[in-house]
């Protein structure tokens, strides 16, 4: 394995040592955050005695696999504190999810978590190749959502100048990017493409800008949306990963050197792959659903807890630490069309292949008696509006059949009547779900 010094700095001593270094350091915080959780969060203390097993029983890594998982519903179930960990005079931010599907999952954070979450953030905006001294513009969400204030926080953390814009405002954003020249631009990827849209619409060439990086997360984007985004505006774009459960984003970061997958900073989130319908652990290597241990948490220790996002586990490269590969969906936005698996994303990497399609997509499923029905809504790019879309859409109903597997109905739309997201973007609607 080779360790690639960066041209931003040193790295954290934890990001040369050896893999036997680091799986010491995890036995050690593992014993130590599982103990945690146990002695001070009776709703886990409870899991644990159904299922017959004690902090005592960790003795190795591999022991993980006896201690009872966490998911949503633990969090729900304990709205909105009971999974804390330490009286509530030491917490000192709270976040939570929208609640969109049920209430929200609330996580609390000490002194010491934020300083950790800021040196994670600081560590992985590093990692992506940005250093002391460059202009981060940030255009994630802030408030309860974590993706705003965790990359705030970590800029501020790794020396960078900060332009906290959050979502929203696409006009004026392209305007104070033209102005505030930035760096870097934190952003959810299909929120980036509203703002290069409206690059286009102002006129501005995004090649004639000081940004270089562009750090994407918060939602499943494919390869093929990378090489777009890299063409359209002349920068590198590195996935970020992370989930507020778990931290917030810098749980995972891609690092420059390899552009290979997040690496997992493993000395403060320990993974496993599961298989989501048997649970059982899964070799480094096979796909499966991503699960999380936290090591250093102290409000919110969350153990085995079931991200949903389908990966694999692969060895590190640039990193002592493992890689998760491109997140290929969640486990619950799969659609199983006429007994077909089907993702999102599938359906975007045959888009981005047919080059008069924008990467502006809605996925609309129905029901025609017993049989399902899908539509896909597209949009031509500017400068196309005038082709002839026959072709295009023969072109990707050839290429959704014969990749994924179903068929489908293509609706070419006028250009910019698919709504644009100011976070995460909605691309499915299965409307076999209603009534």
């Amino acid at each position: 394995m080779s360790i690639i010094k960066t041209r931003s700095g040193e790295l954290d001593e934890i990001e040369t040592a050896s893999v036997d270094e680091l799986r010491a350091l995890q036995l050690k915080r593992m014993r130590w955050s599982i103990a945690h959780c146990y002695n001070n969060v009776p709703a886990y203390r409870q899991m644990c005695k159904d299922k017959g097993v004690h902090p005592f029983d960790l003795k190795t890594l591999e022991d993980l696999k006896l201690f009872p998982f966490t998911k949503k519903d633990y969090l729900r179930d304990n709205y909105p504190f009971g999974t804390f960990a330490v009286p509530n005079r030491d917490v000192v931010r709270i976040h939570a999810s929208s609640g969109t599907t049920g209430k929200p999952t609330v996580v609390g954070y000490t002194q010491n978590d934020i300083d950790i979450w800021a040196n994670v953030v600081a560590r992985s905006i590093r990692a992506a190749g940005g250093h002391k001294g460059d202009k981060v513009h940030i255009s994630y969400g802030y408030g309860l959502f974590t993706g705003g204030m965790g990359a705030h926080y970590g800029a501020e953390r790794l020396g960078c100048t900060v332009i906290p814009m959050s979502g929203g405002q696409t006009e004026k954003q392209v305007q104070l990017i033209q102005d505030f020249d930035p760096d870097i631009i934190m952003v959810t990827p299909s929120y980036m493409l509203n703002l290069i849209d409206e690059m286009d619409r102002q006129g501005v060439d995004p090649h004639k800008l000081a940004l270089r990086l562009g750090i994407f997360g918060a939602e499943p984007w494919t390869k093929e949306m990378r090489k777009n985004i890299e063409a359209r505006l002349g920068i590198d774009a590195l996935d970020i990963y992370g989930l507020s459960e778990v931290m917030g984003p810098g749980v995972a970061q891609e690092c420059l050197e390899s552009k290979d997958g997040p690496t997992v900073w493993e000395d403060h989130f320990y993974p496993e792959i599961i298989d989501p319908i048997t649970c059982e652990v899964l070799p480094d290597g096979e796909y499966g659903e991503l699960v999380f241990t936290s090591l250093t948490k102290e409000a919110l220790p969350i153990i085995r807890y079931r991200t949903r996002d389908l990966t694999r586990l692969l060895p590190g490269t640039a990193r002592p630490m493992r890689r998760i590969d491109k997140i290929t969906g969640r486990s619950d936005d799969m659609m199983i069309i006429r007994g077909v698996n089907v993702f999102p994303t599938q359906i975007e990497e045959q888009i981005l292949k047919v080059a008069i399609l924008a990467p502006h997509y809605e996925i609309i499923v129905t029901k025609d008696g017993n049989l399902d029905k899908v539509e896909v809504k597209v949009e031509m790019v500017p400068g196309a509006q005038d082709a002839d879309p026959t072709e295009a859409m023969k072109e990707l109903q050839h290429h959704i059949k014969s990749v994924v597997g179903i068929n489908t109905r293509i609706n070419v739309v006028e250009g910019g009547s698919i709504p644009r997201s100011e976070g995460k973007a909605q691309r499915v609607f299965d409307k076999r779900k209603q009534g």
